[in-house]
């Protein structure tokens, strides 16, 4: 089978696919009728509490004279309130990723000496196995570089003589490696696509072990690994914002699902990887930046409210952009007054966009993140309050940072990757059944029809 009949899709294949579609189509009404929340949230965008966990919780509300109103979101990682880590690696001029990555999977934040040995561990597993690169990587690289993250870290599983080991101390030993080999795995993946599919030179940097993560990133990826200390400064930020949000989040509750059947670590965070894959959850940011850049060809005047509205009014009514009826960055299924990760990114945001010379592109959006909110409120019914999401500026930073948008879900997944590690020893610590929800059937029953009688 070639190429292109492997791939194609026949006019049977699409009256077989509508016929199906067809037959599976439930109607809205049952949904309410049996009470069904349909993916697991009510309209107010409460979610169905399905599990209980230590390592982070996401705020949205606050409780007045017994009543839930909407408050300015908090994100707090193992009870420690994330806008204060953030403030307090930073003012101490230190890379916040080991730090945090060490509290999400041990309760606690580090000591001098601990956090040096943490380093010294994650440096010691960034190197991957004898000829990896070359028989894996390099072969038939893919356009898609969430989907070789997830082939590599499938292949992982090959190189491991305990892989089913599903011991605490044997899933850390996977979960630490894991985390130390995402941005090998990402990066080298793009490198190799960019050379047989793009003819570009390859590069291959070996990781610096005195480097933090977020430099490393950028020292592997660029052909002459330099980059600036503000640079290296918001990408860790970035992660630090990335790497968790509360055990509800798709990819971190199929990290539970996947672990409560006890498979192995590669194949829960290769599952966790194709949840991340998707654009609803962890594919947003490109949205952003592409939806930013057609809006700054339409659009004369970046400074003018009223043409700003203008286009954000068309971007609603589907007359702009993608045709989604959708202003890409703005809303979140939880927060409603603000994202704090927003908040805590744009104020950096607004530093490296003067290091760039591009103060007039962190004027559009900080125009865009002014008007959205309104608009929407004007032009839809709303159940809740709407503000920016943390995609609305993470796109732009590593748009200011140069990066690929191929790497920017990927760099989501080397973030999310301590957070995924931190769900999957509490789900195996628990030692917990299987997550088995229920699903009402509404189909009728049917009598057996034999071949000979069937229309």
């Amino acid at each position: 089978m070639d190429h292109n009949s492997f791939s194609e899709i026949t006019p049977d294949i699409v009256r077989l696919a509508s016929m199906a579609e067809q037959e599976d189509i439930i109607e809205t009404e049952l949904f309410t009728k049996y009470d069904v929340k349909r993916g697991l949230r009510d309209l107010n965008g409460k979610g169905v509490l399905a599990g209980l966990t230590h390592i982070s919780d996401v705020r949205a509300t606050e409780i007045i004279d017994g009543v839930s109103h909407p408050a300015h979101g908090q994100l707090f990682y193992r009870g420690y309130n994330v806008k204060d880590l953030v403030d307090g690696f930073t003012s101490d001029n230190r890379f916040g990723f080991e730090e945090v990555t060490y509290l999400l999977l041990f309760s606690k934040l580090p000591t001098e000496k601990e956090l040096a040995s943490f380093h010294q561990m994650l440096a010691g597993y960034r190197s991957l196995p004898t000829s990896f690169v070359r028989d894996i990587i390099m072969k038939a690289p893919s356009s898609d570089m969430m989907n070789t993250l997830a082939r590599s870290v499938l292949t992982l599983y090959s190189y491991d003589d305990r892989a089913d080991d599903v011991s605490l101390p044997n899933v850390l030993r996977q979960c630490l490696q894991l985390i130390s080999l995402f941005p090998l795995l990402s990066i080298y993946g793009y490198q190799a696509y960019c050379h047989y599919h793009d003819g570009k030179s390859l590069f291959i940097h070996k990781p610096d072990p005195n480097l933090s993560t977020a430099e490393n990133i950028l020292h592997i990826l660029r052909p002459d690994s330099s980059y600036t200390p503000l640079e290296a400064k918001l990408l860790d930020i970035a992660l630090v914002l990335h790497m968790e949000h509360g055990g509800g989040n798709n990819s971190s509750f199929t990290t539970h699902v996947v672990t409560s059947s006890l498979t192995d670590t590669y194949s829960v965070i290769a599952a966790a990887i194709g949840s991340l894959k998707g654009p609803r959850h962890g594919g947003a940011n490109i949205k952003v930046v592409q939806m930013f850049e057609e809006m700054k060809l339409r659009i004369k005047d970046w400074t003018d409210e009223e043409e700003v509205s203008e286009y954000l009014k068309k971007l609603l009514h589907k007359d702009a952009f993608d045709h989604a009826g959708l202003i890409y960055g703005v809303g979140h299924a939880i927060y409603s007054k603000s994202d704090p990760r927003a908040v805590i990114l744009k104020s950096f945001v607004e530093k490296l966009s003067v290091e760039k010379g591009l103060e007039k592109e962190f004027a559009l959006y900080s125009l865009v993140e002014k008007l959205a909110p309104q608009i929407i409120a004007n032009e839809r019914k709303m159940y809740k309050g709407v503000s920016i999401n943390v995609d609305f500026y993470s796109g732009f930073v590593y748009h200011m940072l140069g990066l690929p948008m191929e790497l920017y879900t990927p760099i989501f997944a080397i973030a999310r990757m301590s957070g995924w590690a931190a769900h999957r020893m509490e789900e195996l610590a628990n030692n917990g059944k299987i997550i088995r929800p229920a699903y009402k059937p509404i189909g009728e029953d049917k009598e057996y029809v034999s071949m000979m009688k069937r229309n």
